[in-house]
């Protein structure tokens, strides 16, 4: 999927106000629409192929200018940017006035498409390919279940609109009634399964397209994402028929029941799905050979794997399912490579993610036997690690880059000691972990700021693997013989003992909460053999996206009402303290580090006093999905009082702007 793709927006001028509930901001960012008229345009299959490219970059994850896909984990337990999220700071999350992540437009622009293309499609009146008619429309649907993906996790209940709208208040109030968050869930899958249907089986090779095996990966996603949000969030207000469930409230939901009878058989129907499409990919997943090492010299093998999230063309990787294509040559660059060659743009791996993973021996670190080399230094932290960890936690000392090129303004060719306290958060270690994925090898990357041509990786089929093993314990409270041979995969990838077994009898869960949020649902410990299969997912996927959202289903953050945690780095009150002389300052609030007397470790947000965080991160129910804005409700009142819109708000959350969550 190449960057060059433009934006279409191919839509009639009479239609332009039809954006369901788009605010004036929305409209004015809009691309001017076409000068092809309508009628004109979507009968041929190049026709078809332009406009959903257009849809791609809208919608689709990836490496975006001075964005880096490696620092998506940023406000979770895993990694810690230079500044606390608002989601841990109380009170600090209000309702927005307007804006907000409620919207519609690349709804609106998938809709479009398919309403305009079907009709027309069953009536035989699109020339060209064949198969590329049908891929294309397969990617219109695969598109747009994508989008609603992106909103229903972060809003749940979420209006169902598969038709475009003319503009009238009275047909886009009745279109904003909100569906149950499950229905919501099954409107993908059934998206996703019309584009299995239509999408040939090897449409493009070098997966710059989308694909059935990425239409597979989704639905698993979805599918576990939701059944465990349902089993996870049964009994409280975020679920249909929930207590004090808002939508109970209104008339069009108030009678609502569950296709499968209840909250738990709608929990397994959706397990059973994610488990289904799973095993349909991950049978056919190949992984890319980790050679568990980091390239040093030109003359060095190189590491496929590590590769993998550093080259530029990924066709010769076929865990790679979807990836997006950058052109130095054309100027169409991201900063992947800078942010990857020095402290990943501000954003730390934290003790505890570092922590979490196992030996190479597959026991946890403080398990007796373990060989745990200890973190005095940040190269005893990845001795006889899991080759993940080794591999991708930058030791100081270390060649960023095997080669050299005129220019290469923002190389630093050897990893320094954890810059603390630099101008620039380009520069700056958060934690003293920094994450060695997407830091290119060559320094051609690294002329001028975000200069970089690194390809984006979309998905990745190791996920498959990592999703049924989940979905399977979760629905049947024990592991087939598939999710053993997926698990042993992974583990021998990552260079760990196989025999998990060993692993799961020497875990303590409440020592791996101390470091870890997965070890937690709805306030409880979870037990030994969930945890290590959380604990593959955290280590597999670090810093590629997805753990926000796991931590979401998971329903991960309840202890954290009450008990605040503290994001910890490396171990700066120990010998590597002597890596800074007299640049240490603490107990003031010009203090660049935290003080040796909260902890012996970094604690990036306990500087000073003054930070909002100082005292820990803490959480509030509400927080597990997104306020609606105050505008948005209003627009949809009888009476513009937001308390009597059609659209209801998140548990938890009041219905006017500017106020924080009352729990």
């Amino acid at each position: 999927m190449k960057k060059t793709y433009k934006t279409h927006s191919l839509l009639p001028a009479t239609l332009l106000a039809a954006l369901l509930l788009v605010s004036c901001d929305d409209l004015l960012d809009m691309e001017p629409t076409s000068l092809i008229s309508p009628e004109k345009y979507l009968w041929e299959s190049s026709q078809l192929g332009n406009y959903v490219n257009g849809l791609y970059p809208n919608i689709l994850p990836s490496h975006s200018g001075y964005d880096l896909t490696f620092i998506a984990d940023q406000y979770t337990d895993n990694q810690a940017y230079m500044t606390p999220s608002t989601m841990y700071i109380k009170g600090a999350w209000t309702v927005p006035q307007n804006g907000g992540s409620w919207y519609f437009k690349n709804i609106y622009d998938c809709n479009y498409f398919l309403q305009t293309v079907l009709p027309r499609f069953e009536a035989g009146e699109i020339t060209g390919s064949t198969a590329e008619v049908r891929q294309y429309i397969g990617e219109a649907y695969f598109l747009r279940a994508c989008e609603y993906f992106n909103r229903y996790r972060l809003y749940g209940d979420f209006p169902i609109i598969e038709n475009t709208l003319p503009d009238e208040l009275s047909v886009l109030t009745e279109a904003s009634h909100r569906a149950p968050r499950n229905e919501v869930a099954r409107f993908i899958l059934a998206d996703l399964d019309r584009a299995l249907e239509l999408m040939p089986a090897s449409f493009e090779s070098r997966h710059t397209r989308i694909s059935p095996a990425c239409a597979l990966l989704l639905k698993s996603r979805v599918a576990l994402y939701e059944g465990t949000f349902l089993k996870y969030f049964a009994g409280t207000p975020f679920v249909p028929q929930g207590p004090q469930w808002p939508g109970a409230g209104v008339d069009y939901n108030a009678s609502y029941a569950y296709p499968s009878g209840s909250v738990e058989a709608e929990s397994k129907w959706f397990l059973a799905q994610a488990m289904e499409a799973a095993a349909k990919l991950g049978d056919a997943v190949t992984l890319t050979p980790n050679t568990l090492t980091v390239q040093q010299s030109a003359t060095d093998p190189a590491n496929p794997y590590m590769d993998m999230f550093a080259s530029t063309d990924l066709s010769s990787y076929p865990e790679v399912l979807l990836w997006r294509q950058y052109d130095q040559g054309m100027g169409i660059t991201n900063g992947c490579g800078e942010w990857g060659n020095r402290g990943n743009l501000g954003a730390g791996l934290t003790r505890g993610m570092v922590d979490g993973f196992l030996m190479a021996n597959g026991l946890p670190i403080y398990a007796e036997g373990s060989g745990y080399q200890g973190d005095d230094y940040i190269a005893d932290v990845r001795k006889e690690r899991d080759g993940r960890l080794f591999i991708f936690l930058k030791e100081p000392g270390q060649l960023n880059s095997i080669d050299e090129y005129e220019g290469a303004s923002q190389a630093v060719p050897v990893e320094p000691y954890p810059n603390l306290f630099g101008a620039g958060i380009s520069r700056v270690y958060s934690t003293g972990y920094a994450i060695r994925k997407g830091n290119p090898l060559h320094q051609i990357h690294l002329v001028g700021i975000a200069g970089s041509y690194v390809a984006s990786i979309t998905y990745r089929g190791v996920e498959a693997l990592l999703n049924y093993m989940e979905a399977c314990y979760e629905l049947n409270g024990t592991l087939d013989d598939r999710a053993r041979g997926y698990w042993q995969a992974i583990r021998t990838r990552a260079g760990v003992d196989t025999d998990y077994t060993r692993t799961i009898a020497a875990t303590d869960v409440a020592r791996e909460a101390e470091g870890d949020w997965g070890a937690w649902s709805a306030g409880h410990l979870i037990d030994a053999t969930l945890y290590n299969i959380r604990r593959e997912r955290r280590c597999e996927l670090m810093a590629e996206g997805l753990r926000q959202m796991d931590l979401q289903r998971w329903r991960a953050m309840d202890q954290m009402i009450t008990t605040p945690y503290h994001i910890e780095g490396f171990k700066l009150w120990g010998p590597m303290k002597g890596w800074y002389g007299n640049q240490l300052k603490y107990g003031t609030n010009n203090a660049n580090v935290s003080a040796p007397e909260r902890s012996k470790y970094l604690r990036p947000y306990e500087k000073a006093t003054t930070n909002e965080a100082y005292d820990g991160l803490v959480w509030s129910m509400a927080h597990y999905l997104q306020p609606i804005s105050q505008q948005e409700m209003t627009l949809t009142s009888p009476d513009a009082d937001p308390a009597h819109s059609v659209i209801y708000q998140n548990p938890y959350w009041p219905t006017q702007g500017g106020m924080a969550a009352e729990e």
